[in-house]
């Protein structure tokens, strides 16, 4: 979140690399020395996470409220209510204070904070900040924010030492390093000199406070600052000197570290101004990143630390901060001119592709995208909310979309290339991908991710969503929990592996499940889960793991109950012969628009498989393992919806025969193009239910009843009703016939 201080308004964050330099003596003073050098009231705010009130000792003041108390108010900010949250000290301060007394603990929310700091930015030329030296998420955004942070040090070896790690570390976070200044305090005749100092930490220093321990004691005991106390004496000149300093133009450069334009480096006799803009010259901030992406190359042997790092999430850690800090250096030696938050940003997606999956990072993080479409570099696609829109983010060329792919397959085992240009992979968090490169994909590379959701979707979220209703879960819980073998139909992308992954959480926790996947998306929670998944062949072309390979090898695994992922092969025979020798209560989904084109599916699958067997036996194999069907699907607003379940009765004649027990009725359209209609039970009881009962399992009549849903239709209002030809009735067809 960005501050959005007033223009007028430098804000000066103090900041220490460790404990006891004497920091908040230093910006106590520094406030007041600005106070009385520019004739106006400076607001010094207490944003030490470790702070025990000691800029209250400092002033003497005892304050009755806090940042809390600030954050906590619903009034309007104005000069007459921030005077009822700050101490004002005879020396030009006021004080923000982040306790009471040191009895309490420092606890501010920290969104809150930085919109009540941009508001009261307006009453004042010049606000510091004591940030102590253990650096949060809210000191990281005040740095950022500030129009400089003046590092305080001591002349003293190990001080120096943890300065110049301070330096390295927020270089590695992105920030630009001049934005940072020093201040020596405690200097004193036997130490180290303030050029010296320059030379180590490569920073210049700014200001040397000297070491006068009884006077800033004597100011300590009396409450005020010493510049107010001792102002002709040489601890407060050295103050002076240094807030001339700042306003003398340091503050005014470090604030305006960035225009909005990116300028590179000229090179000799070119005859370009070099002045990019990224919002209006795509091609050439392109270039710019094409260019420092080159360099750190040439700098680090990036694809040789990538390998050595693979699986090891400490020196992947590490990987990344060096090349972190490598990007900023070169960041800021080909680039000037750039704002800072444009400067994070290109920093960032330099490291993102140098590292990570370049512009797909974001993409992935954003919960509202659930699937990403690449159709080449400068294309891609994303769904949001069950809609397809054009994304902003583009890949810097093609090679560098190859790049990424290579980055998801090679941690898998698997490969791309022109022998085999198309590959089946996930990512770490299960997302899956499918992804095409030249020549089969002629625009460049095609890639396909289906994000895996990081929240576990429960039966209560179907329920929230509309997907369906509570007599459908509790139908489902009750098959699942009996061991009923069940198969999910669907199209594409309609949510058959979500749907799974919910109704596998039925499964009682003491039973034995394995899974056979061909990407593992599956989170069961049950304690005994054993996961298989695929293996493609190798660059031999041998020891390809198939799912019928995983489905004939778990049932030597004794498992109490089968999953598998998806049955799109001859896997489907083995399926079925499991659920017909003993493991009931198994799942597995198929791509059908209806139950009735679900069997026809399996039939096909079946046949696949190579046994030549007769339909009639494959379809009594259907009949005997499959107890139901749960139809899924996408409705054309995106919405998903279980539109059936469907029970198999049995065989009549050489025909499965089903029965709906639950469908979804389309009743229109509401203002919003939304699809409105109702989950209904179509009357007829399953005739496993009779041995549910014999069971001494207690089913609820109203359980396959629609009563309750049809009185709920009579009361909505405002549909517009879909107007469907009229069908004439079955016995006048039949008349018609015989006719």
């Amino acid at each position: 979140m960005s501050v959005a201080l007033h223009s007028n308004c430098h804000l000066i964050a103090v900041a220490g690399a460790k404990g006891g330099a004497g920091k908040s003596v230093l910006v106590s003073n520094l406030a007041a020395s600005l106070a009385k050098e520019f004739k106006t009231r400076v607001l010094l705010c207490d944003l030490d996470p470790l702070t025990g009130g000691d800029l209250n000792l400092i002033f003497g003041l005892k304050p009755e409220k806090t940042i809390q108390d600030l954050v906590n108010a619903k009034t309007a900010l104005n000069p007459k209510t921030i005077s009822n949250f700050v101490q004002s000290h005879g020396s030009g301060v006021d004080v923000l204070a982040a306790v009471k007394d040191s009895s309490e603990s420092f606890h501010v929310n920290g969104e809150e904070f930085l919109k009540s700091l941009s508001v009261i930015s307006q009453y004042y030329k010049f606000i510091l900040v004591d940030l102590g030296s253990k650096h949060e998420d809210l000191q990281y955004k005040l740095m950022n924010e500030s129009s400089g942070v003046i590092v305080v040090t001591t002349p003293d070896i190990l001080t120096i030492n943890q300065t110049k790690k301070f330096l390295n570390n927020m270089v590695e976070q992105t920030f630009p390093i001049d934005l940072f200044q020093i201040c020596v305090n405690k200097v004193h005749r036997s130490a180290m000199t303030p050029k010296q100092i320059q030379q180590v930490l490569g920073r210049p220093v700014l200001g040397a406070i000297p070491q006068d321990d009884a006077s800033f004691y004597q100011a300590l005991s009396r409450g005020a600052p010493l510049v107010q106390l001792a102002p002709s004496g040489p601890v407060a000149r050295a103050f002076v000197e240094m807030s001339r300093k700042l306003s003398g133009g340091v503050l005014s450069k470090l604030k305006n570290l960035g225009a909005k334009k990116i300028k590179t480096q000229e090179k000799p006799g070119s005859t370009s101004s070099g002045s990019i803009n990224p919002s209006q010259d795509l091609s050439s901030y392109k270039k710019i990143k094409i260019h420092i992406h080159n360099e750190l190359i040439r700098e680090m042997d990036l694809k040789s630390n990538l390998h050595k790092t693979k699986g090891d999430p400490a020196k992947e850690k590490e990987l990344e901060l060096k090349t972190q800090k490598s990007v900023t250096g070169l960041v800021d030696k080909y680039v000037s001119g750039v704002s800072r938050e444009d400067r994070s940003q290109l920093i960032k997606e330099i490291v993102d592709e140098a590292l990570k999956l370049g512009p797909l990072e974001d993409l992935l993080a954003d919960p509202n995208v659930t699937e990403i479409m690449v159709n080449g570099a400068d294309k891609i696609f994303v769904e949001k909310n069950g809609k397809l829109t054009l994304s902003k983010t583009t890949f810097t060329s093609n090679q560098q979309l190859r790049n990424v792919i290579e980055r998801i397959v090679t941690p898998l085992g698997r490969r791309i290339d022109e022998k085999t240009p198309y590959v089946d992979a996930r990512l770490q968090d299960g997302s899956r991908v499918n992804a095409v490169i030249e020549p089969l994909s002629i625009d460049g590379p095609a890639v396909t991710i289906r994000k895996f959701s990081k929240d576990v979707i429960t039966a209560e979220n179907y329920l929230n969503w509309g997907s369906m209703n509570r007599k459908m879960i509790d139908f489902l819980k009750l098959c699942v929990d009996q061991g009923l073998n069940i198969v999910i139909s669907g199209g594409t992308g309609s949510g058959k592996t979500t749907l799974l992954n919910t109704m596998s959480s039925f499964i009682p926790m003491n039973e034995r499940i394995v899974t056979v996947e061909d990407a593992a998306e599956l989170q069961l929670k049950q304690e005994h889960v054993v996961r298989l998944e695929t293996r493609p062949a190798n660059m031999e072309g041998t020891g390809e793991v198939s799912i019928r390979d995983l489905v004939r090898n778990s049932l030597r695994m004794r498992p109490d109950r089968i999953v598998v992922g998806e049955c799109r092969d001859g896997a489907a025979l083995d399926m079925l012969q499991a659920m017909n020798t003993g493991h009931d209560g198994s799942m597995t989904t198929v791509h059908a628009n209806s139950p009735r084109e679900a069997v026809a599916r399996l039939e096909t699958l079946c046949l696949m498989a190579g046994m030549e067997l007769p339909v009639k036996a494959i379809r009594e194999q259907i009949a005997g393992a499959v107890h139901l069907f749960v139809q899924i699907g996408r409705l054309s607003d995106g919405s998903r919806k279980i539109k059936s379940i469907t029970e198999v009765v049995g065989m009549q004649g050489d025909v499965i025969t089903l029965t709906e027990v639950y469908k979804f009725k389309e009743e229109g359209f509401d203002k919003n193009r939304k699809i409105i209609g109702s989950f209904q039970a179509t009357g007829l009881i399953p005739s496993f239910v009779e041995k549910f009962e014999r069971r001494g399992i207690s089913i609820p009549k109203n359980l396959f009843s629609n009563e309750e849903e049809l009185k709920q239709v009579k009361k909505v209002s405002g549909i517009q009703r879909s107007r469907p030809r009229p069908r004439p009735a079955v016995e006048d067809v039949e008349k018609k016939k015989a006719s």
